[in-house]
């Protein structure tokens, strides 16, 4: 089962990941046919490699510094900025410090989805 937050409660983003030292850690807050919310710790030097998504994806920065690689432009993402990821375009992920960031994944309702594309 996908952890979820619990309705109507104020919650503190910094207290609700844990870091990895070394490695990556990711806890979904929200999830439904159309997206969903994933806050992420990484630690400096880690990443996610070059892959692609079916979804828009929106990167929301909180803490830390990021370099995203997204169709081979190179995008520094510090706090307070929000970094747009296309559907489809090869992306990928660099911690070049301690970061906390928000995935917001978006699916276009109007889009075919990939099983009719498919079959």
């Amino acid at each position: 089962m996908t952890q979820r937050l619990p309705p109507a409660e104020a919650h503190a983003l910094h207290a609700l990941i844990t870091p990895t030292e070394e490695g990556i850690a990711s806890r979904v807050l929200a999830k439904a046919t159309g997206g969903s919310l994933t806050l992420f710790a990484f630690d400096t030097g880690q990443g996610l490699t070059e892959h692609t998504s079916p979804f828009d994806a929106l990167v929301l920065v909180l803490e830390g510094a990021l370099t995203l690689t997204i169709g081979g432009a190179v995008v520094p993402a510090t706090p307070g900025t929000v970094v747009r990821m296309p559907a489809g375009i090869p992306h990928a992920v660099d911690a070049t410090e301690a970061c906390r960031a928000l995935l917001v994944m978006l699916r276009d309702s109007t889009a075919p989805s990939q099983a009719a594309a498919q079959g």
